[in-house]
């Protein structure tokens, strides 16, 4: 029985071939993306010179800050066709499956659907190696050797990939095994609890006081190491935060809602409040990235701008090339993010744009409906959390570096790029709406 349920969940329904290619195409994107990152940080790791612990620190910050959004991504990879999983995992389970057939099943498939993807994804490093090794650190490529993982630690973060596969497909079958016709006729409805916010807060506080007090009593290197670990804390609490804030926030906007299209995208967004949030995550992750940028760019212009020593300016220089990477590599984040999630979002509500369609609701109320439930809550999670990054950056740096117009620049230009992203994504998605009806 396992083999045949294992065909079934590997067969899409006629038609939706996008459904198994997009988590394939999302693993290899997560697992090129990860790679590069971490390629990119060990080239610093050979140095042996005065200097080289100052780059190696920096280059575990950016590590963080790049790892931690992208095993989110992963995560959101992991459950981009899970609807559809779900659905017929449930139907099986009422049919008299065991929990240990469908159990094994679907890690079987999620594994290989994440071993697909993740193979693209180590040809992509290989195929990126190249370019990263031809950027400049201390006035010499960083070189293709220097770039590219070794076989060993690729098969490292390939196992890690599938591993978040497998337990992610664990984690979703709770629901399908313990309430299988919950899941089946759509009642079962993820709750979004405020005590989020209770250890959100408490996780923002304690870092706030950490970085205050740490860098006065440690030495550099272990400052930057335990700054590092704090940000990627602060990241990852962002994202039990951010979905309990949507839901307050579509919450008003349902009591307010005046249009078809504004009540809709406020009851899309209660639906599902960590479907929403996956959907805005990317902005979150670059919108806290861009204050710490911000600031360091208005650092380093204050150093090169004062008398200093050659090797200081030349630090400064590669400090700043590293900053320009890590936001383009948050862009590329924001970017595979959104198109992974809304491509998803809109293959796994067939049903209902169908339900909407034969109740006569245009498609253009349906694709307004959809973009505002995107578009929407952008600008609170921009802002959010932007400003959990200022009251972590403001014990390091003060308040006058944080609102130089420098940058208040490069904060403003790296979340309007993130929106004009997601923004363009709303429309590249909407054929695959249509497409849902016309199967309608």
């Amino acid at each position: 029985m396992n083999a045949n349920v294992l065909a079934l969940l590997l067969s899409p329904a006629p038609g939706q071939n996008s459904v198994l290619a997009l988590p394939i195409v999302a693993f290899g994107v997560v697992t090129t993306l990860v790679l590069t990152v971490i390629g990119g940080a060990q080239s610093f790791w050979g140095w042996t010179d005065p200097e080289a612990p100052i780059y190696q620190a920096l280059a575990a910050i950016a590590l963080v800050l790049l790892v931690v959004p992208l095993m989110s991504l992963g995560g959101a990879a992991a459950r981009l066709s899970a609807r559809r999983r779900d659905e017929r995992l449930s139907t099986l389970r009422l049919l008299g499956v065991s929990p240990a057939g469908v159990t094994v099943a679907t890690v079987a498939e999620s594994v290989l659907v994440a071993g697909a993807g993740a193979l693209a994804g180590v040809l992509g490093h290989v195929a990126l190696s190249p370019l990263i090794g031809l950027i400049p650190f201390r006035g010499d490529p960083l070189g293709f050797a220097a770039v590219v993982l070794s076989p060993l630690n690729i098969l490292a973060v390939v196992g890690g990939v599938l591993l978040l596969a497998a337990a992610s497909a664990i984690v979703g079958l709770r629901r399908v095994v313990i309430s299988p016709l919950g899941v089946r006729t759509r009642t079962a409805v993820a709750s979004v609890h405020w005590i989020r916010v209770v250890i959100a807060v408490g996780v923002i506080a304690i870092a706030f006081v950490l970085i205050k007090v740490f860098p006065s009593v440690g030495d550099l290197v272990t400052t930057i190491a335990v700054l590092a670990g704090l940000f990627g804390a602060v990241l990852a609490i962002l994202n039990v935060i951010g979905p309990w804030v949507l839901k307050v926030s579509a919450s008003r906007q349902l009591r307010r809602a005046e249009k078809p299209e504004r009540l809709l995208a406020a009851r899309l967004v209660l639906d599902s409040p960590k479907g929403a949030w996956r959907q805005v995550g990317g902005i979150a992750m670059a919108s806290f990235m861009a204050v710490f940028a911000g600031t360091g760019v208005a650092l380093l212009n204050v150093m090169s701008s004062e008398d200093a020593a050659a090797a200081d300016i030349a630090l400064a220089n590669d400090i700043r090339t590293g900053l320009f990477i890590t936001l383009i590599g948050s862009f590329l984040m924001v970017a595979a993010s959104v198109g992974v999630n809304q491509a998803s979002d809109v293959l796994d509500q067939r049903e209902l744009h169908r339900s909407l369609h034969h109740l006569g609701v245009p498609l253009e109320t349906v694709n307004l409906a959809r973009r505002r439930a995107i578009m929407s809550p952008l600008l609170v999670t921009a802002l959010g959390s932007a400003l959990c990054a200022g009251i972590l950056a403001f014990p390091l740096v003060g308040i006058a570096l944080i609102t130089a117009p420098l940058s208040l620049l490069t904060i403003a230009t790296v979340v309007a790029v993130g929106i004009g992203v997601v923004w363009a994504s709303t429309w590249a998605t909407r054929p695959l709406l249509a497409g849902s009806f016309r199967t309608a």
